[in-house]
C-alpha cells in the first residue's frame, strides 16, 4: 500500500491529498529517510510523521484494505512516539499564550521598544 493511502486509512490525515502534500513537503519519513507519496510500505517499518509541530513515530503492524474506524486504528499501527514530544508541544503552547492574543490591535510602545532592541540597531 502507498504511504499516503496508509496514513489516510489509519486516520493521521483527513484526506488523502493532504497526506500526499505532507509527503511532498518532507514531513513523512520511513526509517529516517524522506519518501515520495507513492512509496510502498510493508509490515514492520517505522514511520515518522511531523504534524502540528510534533514528530509522531509509528510502527506498521498490518496493512488495512480500506479506511478504518477510529477504534480499530490500533490493530494496524503501534504508536511509539516519545512522551517528550508531547511535553515540548505543551510548552510551546504556553509560550505563545504569554504574549498577546491575535487581533488585539497595534503593538504598544513597550512592544515597539522590545522589537527595536531585539537586534535592529541604528547605524550611527
Amino acid at each position: 500500500m502507498r504511504i499516503d493511502k496508509y496514513l489516510w486509512t489509519v486516520r493521521y490525515y483527513k484526506t488523502r491529498s493532504i497526506a500526499t502534500e505532507a509527503c511532498k513537503k518532507g514531513h513523512i519519513k520511513i526509517n529516517s529517510s524522506n519518501v515520495k507519496p507513492s512509496k510502498e510500505i510493508f509490515v514492520g517499518e517505522k514511520i515518522s510523521v511531523r504534524k502540528n509541530q510534533i514528530n509522531y513515530e509509528l510502527k506498521v503492524i498490518d496493512i488495512p484494505k480500506s479506511r478504518v474506524g477510529a477504534k480499530l486504528v490500533d490493530l494496524y499501527r503501534t504508536d511509539i512516539t516519545p512522551k517528550e514530544a508531547f511535553k515540548d508541544a505543551e510548552l510551546l503552547k504556553y509560550s505563545k499564550e504569554y504574549y498577546r492574543k491575535k487581533g488585539t490591535g497595534r503593538p504598544t510602545k513597550k512592544d515597539r521598544r522590545d522589537i527595536e532592541d531585539y537586534g535592529f540597531e541604528n547605524e550611527d
